[in-house]
């Protein structure tokens, strides 16, 4: 028999649904419901579940308000920006994300696309395919981690992660962050805490990896962009309304920055008309950053143990609301 039901609201493939329930306890009955599903069929089988499973698809207010039961709501990924706050603690009821399951891959992306630029690798590739060899490359254009400082906006699991990747590229790390380490976690991980101003005033590489909030919303905005040095790049693949896209392109055509590598936009799918698009000094990808196959075990056994904590009466862990 069943003891606890699960509502898994996602835009996922099944082969990687079928994957995600794998993790599941045997007394666990996990409905699954896609972006075909109907507002009303969700909330007829949200009303009497105990857990409500999200990624790619997430609950309406009148979804949540069905939820009288639900003991909990687990996200599989770290961001919690589509989710109603002030709901869900009006109706006493826990929200978590995934507790840093995808920092590996995400950290992996953001170095991924500093690499990139700093080697010209699109431009590269396609001129190598098209037959005009080395014409990107002029020995003037391409550059090297090492010895590069590179700014860390937000030092939680993928900040940090993203630390001792550059680290093993002999770059040196500076970070700004909310709620800053301690001077003694700074010193063992090698980290250099300054302000704000100094972060983008001096950074060669500024990446970021913060949560949006009232706090973070167009942090990055004209005066911070004309701040940088004209050699620096900027990586995002936190959330694109952290930037205000308008400064950013300005700051691109006027050669205020020497390029940027974005996995996030402040309008997704991204229009096919921006002009981030066309910009031969851009990379972008679709918000993939946290998409491997290997995070998918991390973020299950978490969600579902998230779920057992419940039940065995443990606090959880990744809670995002009080």
């Amino acid at each position: 028999m069943k003891n606890c039901k699960v509502v898994f609201l996602t835009s996922l493939s099944d082969k990687v649904v079928e994957e995600i329930i794998s993790f599941s306890r045997d007394d666990f009955e996990v409905i699954v419901l896609n972006n075909s599903d109907s507002e009303d069929k969700c909330i007829s089988e949200i009303k009497d579940c105990q857990f409500l499973l999200c990624h790619g698809k997430y609950p309406t207010d009148a979804m949540l308000n069905s939820a009288k039961k639900c003991q909990l709501v687990q996200l599989l990924a770290a961001g919690f920006d589509q989710m109603n706050l002030p709901l869900l603690d009006a109706m006493q009821i826990p929200l978590a994300n995934n507790g840093g399951a995808n920092s590996w891959a995400v950290s992996d992306h953001a170095v991924l696309l500093m690499l990139a630029l700093y080697k010209k690798l699109i431009d590269s590739d396609k001129s190598t395919r098209e037959g005009t060899w080395k014409k990107p490359i002029n020995g003037e254009n391409t550059y090297e981690m090492a010895n590069k400082k590179v700014g860390i906006l937000g030092i939680g699991n993928i900040g940090k992660k993203v630390a001792r990747r550059v680290q093993a590229f002999d770059s040196k790390v500076q970070y700004y962050d909310l709620f800053p380490l301690d001077f003694q976690l700074d010193s063992q991980l090698d980290l250099n805490y300054v302000s704000l101003d100094e972060l983008f005033e001096t950074s060669d590489i500024i990446t970021s990896h913060m949560p949006l909030n009232d706090q973070t919303f167009h942090m990055i905005n004209a005066d911070r962009l004309s701040q940088m040095k004209n050699s620096s790049i900027l990586i995002n693949t936190s959330r694109g309304e952290i930037i205000d896209e308008k400064a950013l392109i300005y700051a691109l055509n006027n050669n205020e920055i020497l390029g940027a590598g974005l996995d996030v936009f402040e309008t997704e799918p991204v229009q096919s008309d921006n002009p981030l698009l066309k910009m031969d000094n851009v990379i972008v990808t679709p918000h993939v950053a946290g998409t491997t196959w290997d995070t998918w075990a991390r973020r299950s056994e978490f969600a579902f143990n998230n779920m057992i904590r419940i039940i065995e009466g443990e606090k959880i862990l990744g809670q995002i609301n009080s």
